[in-house]
């Protein structure tokens, strides 16, 4: 089951009700328990769905979880986003963007709400990224203070790939990363958004919590089924190279280390190969 992709799981399931009537998520409920349980249950969830599930959680849940918002809004496609809108909608009678605002505030949340208007431009806008550039160098490095607004316009609304043509160039006028700089001109949770946006291999630094537990905080299992479900079919091998590059040992190892069971077994086979 795991290693099959998402769209074969809800053949499965749709075939298992047809043949059975009745739920395979619900006897697989009966039959498992803890982590292994939840890992299984969103494998089992079509995409969009899970995408609102979370989001909902990190909303809804005990306190906002912010690094849940920003995981999966800064990295989904205008198009996903929209779907996302209209799911949540139909699901909990509730408006996604008027709950997002509702649980954030600040430049936080209007980098949210930036991103919620799925209004990315697509492609690369050839006339824009020499004053693109510009604009978040004039907005940050070379002003007293910092003009977040400019930040979150341009990052919010051009494409990945622009955004990486704009930051070529950034890097040039300015000789600074553009990480670098929104570390220094930003802090807290627009800090954060921003440098999901900026990356260039998403989610990646995602992973860094698998190793909380050698500072004796033990490991995010809620956000480790999270992203090795929602990007084991989209930059699962993106995110082992650069935990390999970081942290100096595999992805693959690390769950070795840090989880147990069946539950172990199945985030390995997500996971694939061993880049030891």
């Amino acid at each position: 089951m795991i290693a099959r992709s998402n769209a074969q799981r809800q053949e499965i399931k749709a075939a298992f009700k047809t043949l059975h009537g009745n739920d395979l998520v619900d006897n697989l409920k009966s039959e498992l328990g803890g982590k292994f349980e939840s890992l299984i249950v969103a494998l089992m969830t079509p995409p969009i769905m899970y995408d609102v599930t979370c989001l909902r959680d990190a909303i809804k849940g005990a306190g906002t979880d912010e690094k849940g918002l920003i995981e999966i809004l800064a990295s989904r496609l205008p198009n996903e986003v929209n779907e996302i809108k209209s799911l949540y909608k139909r699901e909990h009678n509730d408006d996604l963007e008027k709950d997002v605002t509702g649980d954030t505030g600040g430049n936080f949340s209007r980098m949210l709400v930036v991103l919620l208007q799925a209004s990315r431009q697509q492609g690369i806008q050839e006339d824009l990224i020499q004053s693109d550039a510009q604009a978040l160098l004039a907005a940050g490095e070379q002003k007293y203070g910092t003009d977040e607004g400019q930040f979150i316009t341009i990052l919010g609304n051009r494409s990945n790939a622009h955004l990486r043509r704009v930051f070529e160039e950034y890097r040039k006028l300015s000789g600074y990363e553009i990480e670098e700089s929104i570390q220094r001109e930003t802090s807290g949770t627009l800090q954060e958004v921003l440098l999901a946006v900026g990356k260039t291999h998403k989610h990646t630094d995602a992973h860094t919590h698998t190793h909380r537990h050698r500072d004796g905080a033990g490991t995010d299992d809620q956000k480790l089924i999270r992203i090795m479900v929602s990007r084991s079919e989209v930059d699962m091998m993106d995110i082992r190279a650069e935990f390999r590059k970081r942290f100096a040992t595999s992805l693959h190892k690390t769950i070795q280390g840090d989880t147990s069971g069946d539950y172990r077994k199945a985030l390995q086979l997500l996971c694939g190969g061993d880049d030891a």
